[in-house]
């Protein structure tokens, strides 16, 4: 029996390695299959492994502290650690609980979220764990989570101690970002509400280059994986990353709840995540305007119809300098809420959209202004299959309110859809790819079939079309198409497959 404990249960300063943890982790939420669905696994996995890690992690700060000064020395310095446990509240005392575990969990989540609020600064909250463990009625509901599921997880993560020294930060957001992705795949169409391909993040965050002491901004930031590599960038470059701002916005409470603690596990505490509608609340204000950032990239929800489209008609907030979007597409809305929130000196932005903005009718007066304004830097379009269960093809539009000089009005057009790998029934960017547009991207010159350099007269003169196909050749052919001749193409297209069909199906009658 003794044996068999020393294999369950690690020695605390045994390291795990990452491929452990991600296999660990895994493991535990396989555990509610069959109990609920696999889309409100990350409502219960991600909570427990934060209690988990800030437990560990306080236990091996106040140890410490016991070795410098002693019991009263210790207390004294564990008050003043960025995340507290309160008394009664640690991950031990509920492992103790026998009945209504649940509701034992669901006290001590209570008890941390209140022992450690916020802190005002510079007109903004700092942190704080105020509702971070996310909705907790799930826990007490016997029905959905028998004790017996609940002490089975509780005692699943306790077979690991999850300090800082058995698992350093970059290894614990790097398991965070894996379970993340996991669950989005699980989970099927839900997953993009919370997760966008860390690669195409990492490309943007590559394009955007942040800098020590700059401030970043994701308005849908969903889990928060564009704002923690942005940090990454500058983390595996040596630079100084602890002095950047960090501010996010997410709509759903839950999802903002994990971003929250995505970022405290990734070692970050400079951080602003608010929980509110982006178009219909801004959370992040300077007095009477939108408050101004060094760098904001976004994934936002693709051409949604149910939104605000009077009250934006007159925002208060001047949003809608290009214009008033359609009703059933609001991605101009969140184009326009990103411009506004650039600072007018250093300000730049990445964004993933559906290719539909580049070249879609409705949306031309838009568009228009767009081009006249010169802050459209470069478009690039990616390959397909790049997002969980959609075989879509997106583009990113980079913006700049400062272009160099030899940017000014131009856009550089790539055509990467060639850059995608796919294995295992995943696509993702390999480095050499992410390499090749970043090439493409800082010569800023033509390119054979993959980039072409536009004035901003030309792209006026084209129907201020932004479509890559419109200006970049295609292999194959010499031609260039414009969106009336491809239109015009699919139309004769279909026609003659139908004539085909209906012969066919004359001489089957036939017979």
């Amino acid at each position: 029996m003794a044996e068999n404990n020393i294999k369950t249960y690690r020695n605390p300063d045994d390291p795990i390695t990452l491929e452990e943890l991600k296999s660990f982790l895994w493991a535990a939420a396989t555990h509610l299959r069959g109990q609920i669905d696999a889309a409100g696994y990350k409502e219960y996995i991600f909570p427990l492994l934060f209690f988990k890690r800030i437990s560990d992690v306080y236990d091996e700060q106040f140890e410490g502290f016991l070795h410098e000064g002693g019991v009263e020395y210790a207390g004294m310095q564990a008050e003043e650690l960025p995340i507290r446990i309160p008394d009664g509240a640690h991950w031990r005392d509920v492992r103790q609980v026998t009945e209504n575990v649940g509701q034992r969990l669901v006290e001590a989540f209570i008890a941390i979220e209140q022992a450690n609020p916020a802190k005002e600064m510079d007109g903004r909250k700092i942190g704080g764990l105020e509702g971070i463990f996310g909705p907790k009625d799930g826990w007490t509901n016997k029905a959905k989570m028998p004790d017996s599921i609940i002490t089975s997880l509780i005692e699943d993560f306790s077979k690991y101690t999850l300090s800082l020294k058995a698992c350093p930060a970059d290894e614990m957001g790097q398991a965070y970002e894996y379970l993340v992705g996991k669950f989005a795949d699980d989970a099927g169409n839900t997953a993009q509400e919370f997760y966008t391909n860390r690669t195409v993040v990492q490309l943007m965050a590559e394009i955007l280059q942040p800098q020590p002491n700059e401030s970043i901004y994701d308005p849908t930031c969903g889990s928060g994986g564009m704002l923690v590599k942005c940090l990454d960038y500058l983390r595996n470059k040596g630079e100084e990353w602890q002095g950047v701002q960090v501010f996010g916005q997410e709509v759903n409470g839950l999802t903002s709840s994990i971003a929250r603690m995505n970022l405290y596990l990734n070692g970050v505490e400079d951080f602003s995540i608010a929980c509110a509608d982006t178009l219909e609340n801004p959370a992040f204000l300077d007095g009477s305007r939108l408050r101004k950032f060094d760098i904001v990239l976004a994934n936002p929800p693709y051409s949604i119809k149910e939104w605000n489209r009077e009250k934006f008609m007159n925002d208060k907030w001047g949003r809608n300098f290009l214009g008033t979007p359609p009703q059933g597409r609001a991605d101009y809305a969140f184009f326009q809420h990103i411009l506004a929130s650039m600072n007018d000196q250093n300000g730049r932005c990445a964004i993933l959209f559906p290719h539909g903005v580049l070249f879609r009718d409705e949306e031309f007066e838009l568009r228009k202004k767009l081009v006249e304004m010169d802050i459209v830097d470069c478009v690039i379009g990616l390959g397909p299959n790049l997002f969980f269960n959609a075989s879509m093809e997106a583009c990113i539009i980079v913006c700049k309110n400062n272009k160099p000089i030899s940017h000014k009005n131009k856009v550089l057009f790539i055509d990467a859809k060639e850059e995608v790998t796919r294995k295992n029934a995943e696509s993702y960017l390999e480095e050499n790819h992410i390499l090749r547009i970043l090439d493409g991207y800082r010569d800023y010159c033509q390119i054979d079939y993959f980039a072409e350099v536009i004035s901003n007269e030309d792209i006026l003169n084209n129907k201020s079309l932004l479509s890559i196909q419109s200006y970049v050749k295609q292999k194959c052919t010499n031609e260039i198409y414009t969106l009336d001749e491809s239109i015009a193409d699919l139309d004769k297209s279909s026609k003659s497959m139908h004539i085909e069909f209906n012969n066919l199906l004359r001489m089957m009658t036939n017979e």
